[in-house]
């Protein structure tokens, strides 16, 4: 009995894996992707909005490398149109990268802890009235 009871337990656990969706991962801006390995963190992270901005302090943790990941994540963003303003290294505080956009603008902090790697995105976008980024206007030089 005890051998049955046994092996149900493992075929439900097993079925119970295998039919659970993978988890979509979070962003709260559509051109921040989120690297694969990391997953939010929901009680950790703040999201802002208001008819004028759009401010988000989103945490993710996974157990990936610092340097490697803070490289993949430079270059996804620059390919998302994210100008690379700074990088900063501190042995107690991770990297920190700088980005900017047309009306936006990002901190990227990826540091260990010690388990998991952090990653802190902090991102405030301008929104329109049509509920849109914006981009500022751009200035046409004038004659004299």
């Amino acid at each position: 009995m005890r051998r049955v009871l046994a092996i149900s337990l493992c075929l439900l656990a097993a079925t119970a894996c295998a039919s659970t969706p993978p988890r979509v991962q979070r962003s709260e801006f559509e051109d921040i992707p989120v690297p694969k390995g990391l997953t939010v963190d929901i009680s950790r992270s703040t999201v802002i909005e208001s008819p004028a901005v759009k401010a988000a302090r989103i945490f993710y943790k996974g157990r990936l490398e610092v340097d490697s990941l803070a490289v993949a994540l430079r270059t996804t963003l620059e390919a998302n149109g994210w100008r690379h303003l700074s990088s900063t290294t501190a042995s107690d505080k991770g990297i920190t990268q700088i980005y900017d956009k047309p009306g936006s603008s990002l901190q990227v902090t990826v540091y260990e802890s010690w388990y998991y790697t952090w990653v802190e995105m902090a991102a405030t976008r301008l929104i329109t009235p049509a509920g849109t980024a914006s981009t500022p206007p751009t200035a046409t030089p004038t004659r004299q």
